[in-house]
């Protein structure tokens, strides 16, 4: 990862907005913080959540609370919970997310 035009800076999570992202079952919602060539988020799925997409985009993710599965396009299945993470990059892999109770990431891409 190289962060490019970033100075230091801090983020108050509660004070941002969150935005409202349905999935194909469920819904996300993101508190986003864009500078340079990051994008930094905060995101809560609700219980049942399921992405409705496969996506491409490179991550590094952090499962802050609750549990979440990602499953990859291959059918391989992955089960994080608080403190665990993943990371992947663009283009690899294509990855999708589900949530029976709820979770909450950060996620750096």
């Amino acid at each position: 990862m190289n962060i490019e035009a970033v100075p230091f800076c801090t983020i108050d999570w509660d004070t941002i907005t969150p935005t409202k992202h349905p999935g194909e079952t469920g819904e996300a919602y993101w508190r986003t913080f864009e500078m340079g060539n990051i994008r930094v988020r905060m995101v809560e799925y609700t219980p049942g959540y399921l992405a409705n997409h496969w996506c491409s985009r490179g991550h590094v993710l952090l499962v802050l609370e609750g549990e979440l599965i990602t499953e990859l396009d291959d059918g391989r299945k992955f089960t994080l919970t608080p403190g665990t993470s993943y990371q992947v990059a663009n283009n690899t892999n294509p990855h999708r997310s589900y949530t029976k109770t709820g979770a909450k990431l950060f996620i750096v891409d």
